[in-house]
């Protein structure tokens, strides 16, 4: 069970919500690799939580650094699973080094179902409006072709368990 050294740098990509540090984990695991979340390495980086920098600076500073984060990152050379914000997706060149240095899983789950695994959340602000499935629907109109172009693959999950999505990018992953 090894994943080829090509695509032994990989990043997952998606929604906020669609599972992408879940299953990160675990394919972290099963791979033998690093696993690192973009988001906790920018949140480190800054020295306060994503969301108090996003209110206190604006989403243009914390998407610079957003950029910085996923510049590094993805000139590593060594073995990484890499979790993604779901917002990465929204500047050019973290889709061209995302895209051009690791192989990119683009974890598809439906806004309806994120809804209701998320319903409890209250860590996710995006989330707290009164209707959090349209606003995952309204986010995926406006981000999936950029998922689109960053991903190398697209794993629907609607549906699935966290291991029958370890699976699916595992039977992709994997060499035969």
């Amino acid at each position: 069970m090894h994943v080829s050294e090509l695509a032994s740098r990989i990043a997952l990509i998606g929604l906020p919500g669609c599972g992408k540090s879940t299953i990160g984990r675990q394919l972290a695991r099963l791979w033998s690799l690093p696993f690192v979340d973009s988001d906790l390495v920018i949140e480190q980086r800054l020295g306060c939580s994503i969301r108090e920098y996003f209110e206190r600076e604006g989403e243009q500073a914390f998407r610079d650094v957003e950029a910085q984060v996923i510049d590094e990152l993805t000139q590593v050379r060594t073995g990484l699973l890499l979790s993604t914000g779901g917002g990465v997706v929204l500047r050019e060149e973290n889709r061209r080094h995302l895209h051009e240095r690791v192989q990119v899983y683009y974890l598809k789950c439906a806004p309806e179902d994120i809804a209701v695994r998320l319903r409890n959340d209250l860590t996710r602000p995006l989330l707290q409006v009164g209707d959090p499935a349209q606003r995952l629907r309204d986010l995926l109109q406006q981000r999936e072709p950029f998922y689109l172009q960053a991903a190398h693959h697209v794993i629907q999950t609607t549906g699935l368990t966290v291991a029958q999505a370890v699976q699916r990018i595992r039977m992709q992953a994997e060499p035969a």
